[in-house]
């Protein structure tokens, strides 16, 4: 019996979607979940230049925790390209204007750079409430450590 690794082709694996709910979860710990599963790590078939991973739907992202004192020290910095265009945000305000930044970024910034990973970005939708707008994909409740 030959023990060949097996690659996948791009198509080749049906997408599945995923919900997760972001209540009372740390952000850093279930980023590093997500972006697991949005990459394809989970699954045995893995393909490293292959697109394979879930499609996530994240809820509650404006009740996730963050630890210690990183809410004050931790910034978000966005630069425009020109002289005194330097924005600077901390993660608390952040977190009270806008829930969906903080956590897609955190997700983001774990995915690999390069074409392969923005269209891994494109399968992460957040939403900061309860609802969502994708009951017609069939989500299934993706368990969580974090």
């Amino acid at each position: 019996m030959p023990r060949q690794t097996t690659f996948v082709k791009p198509g080749q694996l049906p997408t599945t979607w995923r919900v997760v709910d972001a209540e009372g979860k740390v952000l850093g710990r279930l980023a590093t979940e997500i972006a697991t599963a949005l990459m394809g790590k989970h699954r045995p078939e893995y393909t490293p230049n292959v697109l394979c991973g879930d499609s996530i739907i994240i809820t509650n992202a404006a009740k996730i925790v963050l630890t210690g004192r990183k809410g004050a020290l931790k910034t978000l910095r966005k630069w425009s390209g020109y002289p005194g265009g330097l924005r600077v945000r901390t993660y608390d305000t952040l977190l009270r204007d806008d829930p969906t930044t903080l956590v897609t970024e955190a997700i983001i910034r774990m995915l690999p750079r390069g074409r392969l990973g923005r269209r891994i970005q494109r399968n992460l939708r957040v939403f900061a409430g309860t609802e969502h707008e994708h009951q017609a994909q069939q989500p299934t409740t993706m368990k969580t450590k974090a």
